[in-house]
């Protein structure tokens, strides 16, 4: 296993069909590089990242803000230094019918954003059927950064996560990575609904 979970361009996360909240993200050579642990029943969101599934050690917490908040804010951590990351903050209203997000740095300053693939596709899985896949992508001061593709599977989610066109590493790929398990747990909850 890398020392450093946080260096690859390439992952993979996965639900685990029988545990709910939790996740694996598996980096580009197949290894587990984290292990996401999301608590349910809890009236304001608290994600917390390993490094494996003991736990023992924790690199990111993601906690939302404030309680049901239908345009809410999550404050990215550094587990190990206390620093704060980032934020991530839906973009209330518009991500009824299409799902955005802005991307803020350390000190609220916003970015970049994170939008759904298409406005049509995004009706379509609303309204219609949510067998169709999602796509996200990312950009800071416009220029792609990232970008999440669903995997199609009715039964267990997947996601790859591609940060290669981040060349110049504008975006901290721990904000990235919690972007994902972000999209990933609303994701959950929706086909929950």
């Amino acid at each position: 296993m890398s020392l450093n979970p946080f260096e690859f361009d390439n992952y993979m996360i996965q639900k685990q069909l029988f545990r709910l909240g939790a996740f694996h993200i598996y980096n580009s050579v197949g290894a587990l590089a984290l292990y996401v642990d999301k608590k349910i029943f809890v009236l304001r969101d608290d994600i917390r990242v390993y490094t494996d599934e003991s736990k023992t050690i924790e690199v990111l917490t993601i906690k939302a803000r404030r309680i049901l908040d239908f345009s809410a804010a999550f404050d990215v951590w550094d587990s190990r230094t206390g620093e704060k990351v980032g934020v991530l903050k839906r973009r209330g209203f518009q991500s009824m019918v299409q799902d955005a997000w802005i991307i803020m740095d350390a000190q609220d300053i916003e970015i970049g954003e994170i939008t759904e693939d298409s406005l049509l596709l995004a009706l379509l899985r609303r309204f219609a059927t949510n067998l169709i896949p999602q796509s996200f992508h990312g950009t800071i001061s416009g220029t792609p950064v990232l970008s999440f593709h669903q995997h199609f599977n009715p039964f267990i989610l997947k996601l790859d996560l591609d940060f290669s066109m981040d060349t110049n590493k504008q975006l901290d790929r721990r904000l990235g990575l919690a972007a994902a398990v972000l999209l990933t747990a609303i994701e959950g909850r929706q086909e929950s609904e």
